[in-house]
């Protein structure tokens, strides 16, 4: 037996990584946009915790590339810079094709039910006019998909992604494309998976993510490799 000094039993999730969570998904969801600067003192009054747990949640965030610090003013919330967008989908493309061939070699049925369930939450969505709840359902496809890998190694890698993913969905509202077009996306995806067709559904995958930059940085393509300069 290996003997692990200082090591302690952990009963509960502890208030740092409460408030972490909390803040991130206020990030995702945009509650927290883009820009915003964190005071620690109107943060440490609103969770009603010292400032000690609270630096650590953010020191978290900063490490996970969610929030940038600025010498002498503070932490705020990372701004996607067109640069920024091109890079998340180019490493979306890269884990999102590995999970999908992943799930070509499982249960394509079960897989496949479960990514209906978001499609329907979707289109769901849509009816009721709720851009939050369907920039969600169409997160929860993809973080479904990724899943469906069985890779906990692909899992990990994508769940910073998938936050910044749904913070580009926001930015994905304002463009032209209709949610009909998004849902009838998502569905082509489903039935060549359903089918087993990899070559089809990896075709989807790829015109899926690549409307979608097109559509957030216009006049670059993952396929050629076009990434915007840097700002």
């Amino acid at each position: 037996m290996v003997v692990l000094p200082d090591i302690e039993p952990v009963s509960r999730e502890s208030t740092a990584a409460v408030i972490a969570r909390q803040l991130r998904d206020a990030i995702m969801t945009g509650a927290l946009p883009p820009g915003t600067q964190l005071g620690e003192t109107d943060l440490a009054s609103r969770f009603q915790v010292s400032r000690g747990p609270l630096r650590e949640a953010m020191q978290h965030l900063v490490s996970e590339g969610l929030l940038r610090s600025e010498r002498h003013r503070g932490l705020f919330v990372i701004d996607l810079e067109p640069s920024d967008v091109f890079d998340i989908y180019l490493a979306r493309s890269a884990v999102e094709r590995a999970a999908l061939l992943c799930a070509l070699r499982g249960d394509r049925e079960l897989i496949a039910a479960s990514l209906e369930q978001s499609v329907a939450d979707m289109a769901a969505a849509a009816n009721d006019d709720d851009p939050t709840a369907l920039s969600a359902a169409d997160l929860a496809f993809h973080e479904a998909l990724i899943n469906a890998s069985g890779s906990k190694r692909l899992v990990r890698m994508a769940r910073t992604l998938l936050i910044e993913t749904r913070m580009c969905l926001t930015l994905l509202q304002s463009t032209e494309q209709g949610v009909e077009d998004r849902v009838d996306e998502h569905t082509r995806i489903i039935d060549a998976l359903r089918t087993g067709d990899a070559d089809a559904a990896l075709h989807l995958l790829d015109a899926h993510m690549e409307d979608a930059i097109g559509r957030l940085v216009p006049g670059t393509s993952l396929k050629e490799g076009e990434a915007p300069a840097p700002v």
